[in-house]
């Protein structure tokens, strides 16, 4: 891998001192939770290189210094052949990375627990006009096998046409499939002329977990479009659309603009990627917040009565407790109900979780559970 370039690479006047404001703190940051790692703040060094890419004036819509550079931060994690689009979120990047790969009559294969399927509010469908094929998973991962339960009907023109297999990883349980799981499922799609997306939202933590590179679980399985996730990894906001495969997409440029998620001043979501992807900053801190997850999930299997539902391999943890249990602890540390009915809770570690955190909130869940 070429040596990675830094945000200095793009020298600039020296900030001035911050400016008076009439914005006033509304929050109180000592307040911790578990609830997501989008409850988090921006990592300092994301808002360094947002104000370093500040001042002065650069081409919209992309056409500025930080975007061209950006190309070759991903390429050097992704191979020569990728390229790179910024986006607004990571709804806005699988709407656009599935139509890109699909046809008005084109169908998607994903797990049941799909965020594309569970919590997009029906935009794949209804803003990206393609038909989700689900399938029930164990802990939220495809197979070959399961992907084959709805890979058929390709000349039945009565059946939407699968033509695409949607993976994430890390998947919304917090488990995280191995490269040659996903190089499988790619061989599979790939024999039935289908294409494979990978929702990395949390992709960072899946290649911390593993200890591979990006590229290992992506590129060099198969993948052909990646939704690369910046938010939960300590951007301020924007996430990135990255093609692998230029011979499975078309007019990529067009359908981010019809999708809502061309950028005006594309440069303040670029310099972001670069300040997390040139260095280890990347690497660091989901590291860092998948180790606060393990301990989390250690703590919590210590406490009588407390069930740790999946495996614990990324940055999340999911438990079943009494609901009641679960309740008087929301009040003390946010966090969510996954199956309500069921007493189901996920809890979520951050790149600023703390030990403290971690340890104060086993704490109150024992505290609560002896109640």
């Amino acid at each position: 891998m070429a040596d990675p370039a830094t945000v200095e690479a793009h020298p600039t006047e020296a900030p001035a001192a911050s400016p008076p404001t009439d914005a006033r703190r509304r929050h109180d940051p000592r307040v911790r939770g578990f609830a997501s790692d989008n409850y988090a703040g921006a990592h300092p060094e994301i808002l360094a290189a947002l104000a370093l890419a500040n001042g002065g004036h650069q081409t919209a819509y992309g056409e500025d210094e930080y975007t061209a550079h950006l190309q070759e931060v991903f390429r050097a994690h992704l191979g020569p052949a990728a390229e790179v689009f910024p986006v607004f979120n990571g709804t806005g990047a699988n709407v656009v990375a599935l139509q890109a790969l699909t046809d008005r009559w084109g169908a998607v294969v994903c797990a049941d627990s799909a965020h594309i399927n569970v919590d997009e509010c029906g935009a794949p469908e209804r803003v990206g006009g393609l038909k989700l094929l689900t399938v029930p998973t164990e802990h939220g991962k495809l197979t070959p096998e399961l992907v084959e339960r709805e890979a058929y009907g390709f000349d039945d023109e009565h059946r939407a046409m699968p033509q695409v297999v949607s993976i994430t990883q890390n998947t919304e349980l917090g488990t995280v499939y191995t490269p040659e799981e996903i190089r499988a499922i790619c061989e599979t799609a790939h024999e039935r002329g289908m294409a494979v997306h990978l929702d990395g939202a949390r992709i960072a933590n899946a290649a911390a977990a593993l200890g591979v590179p990006l590229r290992a679980f992506t590129t060099d399985a198969g993948v052909d479009v990646l939704s690369f996730g910046g938010t939960k990894n300590g951007m301020l906001f924007g996430e990135a659309v990255v093609v692998l495969n230029p011979g499975a997409v078309r007019a990529m440029r067009h359908l981010r603009k019809l999708s809502m998620q061309l950028a005006s001043k594309m440069r303040f979501v670029s310099v972001q990627f670069e300040a997390l992807l040139a260095g280890d900053l990347w690497l660091r801190s989901a590291s860092h917040a998948n180790a606060m997850a393990a301990r989390l999930a250690d703590g919590a299997r210590a406490v009588d009565g407390v069930e740790i539902l999946h495996p614990v391999q990324a940055n999340a943890v999911f438990a079943r407790l009494p609901h009641d249990v679960s309740e008087r602890l929301q009040k003390r540390y946010r966090f969510y109900f996954w199956d309500e009915a069921a007493g189901d809770v996920r809890w979520m570690c951050s790149f600023d979780t703390t030990e403290e955190d971690v340890d104060g909130f086993v704490a109150a869940l024992r505290e609560e559970m002896a109640r």
